[in-house]
């Protein structure tokens, strides 16, 4: 694989209730742990968040890049990105994802074929494949 752009970020402190900052700058945030987790929860943000919102994005534009070669509306769509974290059984914990798809402008039938296709193209899902489980829905 040819590399065409490496993000850079640095976490330093307390681990998740430490900062987070990207070379360039434009990512930079206090982390906190969230009470449900144990932590004293707090303004900070939380690596599932940043990967939620991550993954949203990245998955948007890859329904808009399937929409465009099918010639679908996708104007208004919106993708919405759910991570949980628990105990995985192992001693460790585990992450799971729900993309809720909302297509305005296309019937159930296509909004469900472009989520399937956006879901083969995008980085973030075939990162994830086989390592943690996302569910796709359409609303």
């Amino acid at each position: 694989m040819e590399i065409l752009y490496t993000a850079e970020a640095t976490a330093t402190g307390d681990g998740r209730n430490g900062h987070t900052r990207s070379s360039d700058g434009k990512v930079d945030f206090a982390l906190s742990v969230p009470s449900e987790l144990g932590g004293p929860g707090g303004d900070g943000t939380n690596p599932e968040q940043l990967f939620a919102a991550g993954y949203a994005a990245c998955f948007h534009g890859a329904l808009r890049l399937v929409a465009r070669r099918e010639k679908a509306n996708v104007d208004g769509s919106e993708i919405t990105a759910r991570v949980g974290i628990g105990p995985d059984g192992s001693g460790g914990f585990g992450l799971a994802v729900e993309l809720q798809v909302h297509l305005p402008n296309v019937d159930r039938a296509t909004a469900e074929s472009l989520t399937a296709k956006a879901h083969e193209v995008c980085p973030y899902s075939n990162a994830t494949r086989g390592n943690i489980d996302v569910g796709l829905s359409v609303r």
